[in-house]
């Protein structure tokens, strides 16, 4: 890390205001007789991050196949959201982005990119990169990540116990992750090799794991303020349940069409098994609503364990999804109608890619069956959990708190626009500006793409561009393009 790095410069300030504050607090208690000093517990934080989740893959976003009473329950007795964003149409960037609080422009990880000469995990984030985590722990905060990192190697700078979390616990890879059944989990810098899983058994299922050591964190540390980053890995291909109840509910409710790949669970393939595919599924569509459901189990097992502990009244949870829906490993969203009538999917920076169920819950501070259109992305999590903590946002965070919308208030922030860039053969721009929505692919083809523009006010969908009729606003979108793109050394754009 550079001694005087933007990290560096965050805590020294960071740790001198809240010295400074303590000092106040102590003189304040000095100055009454025989009266102790009655500090509140900072309210606890949890954020649950599902994985190609589709904007309409919820029942309370409209899913009419599968049932998910656990996050309608959250959406009853809190905030929905309708117009948050994702920080990308893929996995790395987009947990970038929601860590750091800077969009695709600016954060440091752009792209899914593997590591060099590295067995398991992606390239990492910079040292000097701070991220929400480390926010927190600077207000006093105990950290703890479950589930899928994919920013940075186990032991790298980009390591998640690294950049603030106190206990990991899941997959460091991506790549690993892509399997439900693998050997091994990381328990923070060690192996947790899981019981009965050699790629060609099927035993313990990980995410079941991920979420007993979740559950355990809150309960370990029910009398202390803490952030809970539970990065869940459903319901991502590869497409497999346990065969249990949640799976027999779906098993025969619809019609099927078996997915057929090598290299899956089977001893018939051994050591040729390929660890980044997915296996056969002969119910693909029971399983993907299975698997769901599972998350659903989850969300609902959190709430309620919350509500055992008795800190449910000052503990905010939020739940949104990574990106758009995937139709990798067996996947149909069509058929579920994923991605709400959106249009495009996982990959894509039309909406259905990039726009999230988003839901926030906060007993006594947030009304219960609020819905709101404020227009909100990922990189606006990183102010509003700081200010919730009551601790200073980074300079260089893209993001604007949402908290005055959670509390109903009406000095709420708007951004001038928002922005996102897909670093695929021939990259990808997008960018919104009010109701107006500016979409460029394949910018660096022969002959080059142009800048499609469409009104979401009118055409949600996306389905009538009209650059033509509007030239003056798709300059616009071009010079947003050009203003909110920093290149990066380790994913260039140009």
């Amino acid at each position: 890390m550079k001694l005087f790095g933007s990290k560096f410069l965050f805590f020294f300030f960071s740790t001198l205001i809240l010295i400074c504050c303590s000092c106040k607090e102590g003189a304040k208690g000095n100055s009454q007789e025989n009266n102790a000093v009655v500090t509140q517990q900072k309210p606890n934080i949890i954020y649950i991050l599902a994985d190609d989740l589709g904007y309409g893959d919820l029942a309370c976003y409209g899913q009419e196949k599968i049932e998910t009473p656990n996050i309608d329950r959250l959406a009853l007795r809190g905030m929905k959201f309708t117009q948050h964003y994702s920080g990308s149409s893929v996995c790395a960037p987009s947990r970038s982005s929601l860590m750091t609080g800077e969009h695709t422009g600016h954060t440091p990880i752009r792209g899914n990119k593997e590591a060099e000469n590295n067995g398991e995990g992606q390239v990492p984030m910079d040292g000097n990169a701070i991220t929400i985590a480390e926010v927190l722990k600077s207000a006093g905060y105990v950290t703890g990540a479950f589930g899928k990192w994919g920013l940075g190697y186990p032991g790298s700078e980009g390591d998640a116990n690294m950049q603030g979390f106190d206990t990991f616990y899941g997959y460091n890879c991506q790549r690993l992750a892509h399997r439900y059944y693998p050997p091994y989990l990381r328990n923070n810098q060690e192996k947790d090799f899981l019981e009965g899983n050699d790629w060609t058994h099927m035993v313990t299922y990980a995410p079941d794991k991920i979420q007993d050591q979740a559950l355990k964190f809150l309960e370990d540390n029910k009398g202390k303020a803490f952030f809970a980053y539970l990065p869940y890995t459903l319901p991502h291909a590869e497409l497999i349940s346990p065969n249990d109840s949640i799976l027999r509910k779906y098993e025969g409710k619809f019609e099927e069409t078996p997915y057929t790949i090598e290299n899956s669970y089977t001893s018939d393939y051994g050591a040729d098994i390929v660890q980044k595919e997915y296996c056969s599924q002969k119910t693909p569509h029971a399983a993907f609503a299975s698997m769901i459901h599972r998350l659903d189990v989850y969300v609902g097992q959190v709430m309620n364990k919350l509500e055992e502990l008795g800190i449910a009244d000052n503990t905010i949870v939020m739940f949104a999804s990574d990106n758009g829906p995937h139709a990798e490993g067996g996947a149909d969203p069509d058929f579920f109608n994923s991605g709400g009538g959106l249009r495009g999917i996982k990959r894509d920076l039309y909406e259905g890619g990039i726009r999230s169920p988003f839901i926030a819950v906060w007993p006594n501070k947030i009304k219960g069956g609020e819905t709101s259109n404020h227009i909100s992305a990922f990189w606006d999590v990183m102010p509003t959990v700081a200010e919730i903590a009551g601790v200073q946002t980074p300079e260089n965070c893209d993001g604007i708190s949402f908290l005055p919308t959670l509390l109903s208030q009406n000095d709420q922030k708007m951004h001038d626009y928002l922005y996102w860039e897909f670093h695929s053969k021939y990259k990808r721009q997008a960018a919104r500006k009010g109701d107006w929505k500016g979409v460029l692919y394949n910018k660096f083809s022969e002959p080059g793409g142009e800048i499609e523009l469409y009104n979401l006010a009118k055409d949600p969908s996306e389905n009538n561009n009209i650059a033509d009729e509007h030239p003056e606003i798709v300059s616009e979108m071009s010079s947003i393009f050009s203003e909110a793109h920093k290149e990066s050394e380790l994913f260039p754009f140009q």
